[in-house]
């Protein structure tokens, strides 16, 4: 049984081709620049060499359509009949306050996934679009949705509620939501299996430092609280988001540089965050390579970041009245030994202590203090994968 797992955006269609009975991937693939110039395939088996192929394709359905021809090519297939797909499995990013898990997609999660396009009009969109196209090119399998905002769904009200006019809240939503949900309760369970401990029993702070970056406090696998907000741009300073500010800035920044809603929502989303303090560039590669040379931009940035995660770490060990467990994850938190030590070097007084050469190794468990520290890959396409299992399964949505 195979599971077919599509992360849909604006121009691009990830995907991955799952063995439901191991759980391995046996291909996975990235179409891109889809309706632009040059759109190309990027595919690779599980233990093969990338293949890359220039397509002349115009939509998602042309994308998804190349995705299907590649698993079932005679050469680099890894199927015989795209009917051997029998669950597929989507990431769709909102899911508002009636998912609080994955679900079968039915004609009613499809006018609630249409519904959550105000929250999320730049992602929504093309997750739908993904649904509606492979129900047309695989009408026998059954759709799943998995939703970044479900895992945050266990958040009490005095963790998501703003401190706005209630009836607000009431009208428009306006919420803490939460992202990057399947990633921090996949990362979360696989600490609990590392550690040898009953998930039930740790408080875990989970850290998906990537472009896009998020933390949550995790108490006995349920997100208590989580840095995202209404949308992906509260929290964290992230590769060109803002993250945490005032927010008069926003009024005075429209009123002094006379801009409209639309572009300080530009401004602070794209041209913010790591690009916007080093004025060159949002990949902490580059931003990490110019701090050791000591140019002092890049190291401000490196020390604003940074301090901003540790200061979260303190909430959330508040939050959670303390840790067992701190996790990195995603590109940055698996990658970068010199944030990992930044972030931790002054949080002794939790328990945290760092084994320097188990961290510049990117180890598993990288810590000596009483506080575990780890890096876990996330592996958003598996944990999708075993959702649409389940849920395929039970065949029951889960709408609150």
């Amino acid at each position: 049984m195979y599971i077919l797992v599509l992360n849909c955006g604006s121009s691009s269609v990830k995907f991955q081709l799952v063995d439901g009975r191991d759980q391995g991937c046996m291909a996975r693939g990235l179409v891109e620049r889809i309706g632009l110039p040059a759109p190309r395939l990027v595919y690779r088996l599980r233990d093969g060499a990338p293949l890359k192929k220039e397509l002349s394709i115009t939509d998602h359905a042309g994308a998804i359509a190349v995705a299907l021809d590649m698993l079932t090519d005679p050469v680099y297939g890894v199927m015989k009949d795209k009917a051997e797909v029998v669950g597929v499995g989507h990431r769709v990013v909102h899911g508002g306050e009636r998912f609080s898990d994955s679900v079968r997609i039915t004609k009613e999660v499809l006018g609630e996934i249409k519904a959550c396009e105000r929250f999320a009009p730049l992602h929504n969109p093309h997750n739908l679009r993904g649904i509606l196209v492979c129900q047309e090119l695989l009408p026998g399998a059954p759709q799943v949705a998995v939703f970044d905002t479900a895992f945050h769904q266990t958040m009490p009200p005095e963790a998501y509620l703003y401190a706005i006019p209630m009836a607000l809240y009431a009208k428009l939503k306006i919420r803490k939501y939460g992202f990057h949900g399947t990633s921090h309760k996949y990362v979360s369970e696989q600490a609990a299996r590392v550690l040898g401990r009953p998930l039930d029993d740790l408080k875990i702070i989970t850290c998906h430092l990537g472009n896009g970056a998020s933390m949550a406090a995790v108490q006995g696998g349920k997100s208590v609280d989580t840095s995202m907000g209404f949308t992906p741009l509260e929290g964290l300073v992230m590769g060109t988001r803002c993250g945490d500010i005032d927010p008069a800035c926003v009024t005075h920044i429209m009123y002094e540089e006379k801009l409209s809603p639309t572009q300080v929502d530009d401004l602070l989303n794209k041209k913010s965050g790591m690009l916007g303090l080093c004025e060159a560039t949002s990949d902490m590669r580059d931003i990490e390579n110019h701090a050791m040379e000591g140019l002092e931009k890049f190291r401000l940035a490196l020390d604003i970041y940074c301090r901003r995660i540790r200061k979260y770490v303190g909430a959330y060990a508040a939050v959670l009245g303390g840790v067992d467990a701190l996790v990195f994850t995603a590109g940055v938190g698996e990658n970068s030994p010199i944030v990992r030590r930044m972030v931790c070097e002054d949080l002794g007084f939790l328990g945290v202590r760092l084994d320097e050469a188990k961290n510049e190794r990117s180890e598993l468990i990288i810590s000596t203090g009483s506080v575990a520290v780890l890096v876990i890959p996330t592996n958003e396409e598996l944990a999708i994968a075993r959702d649409t299992i389940a849920v395929i399964g039970d065949g029951s949505p889960n709408i609150a």
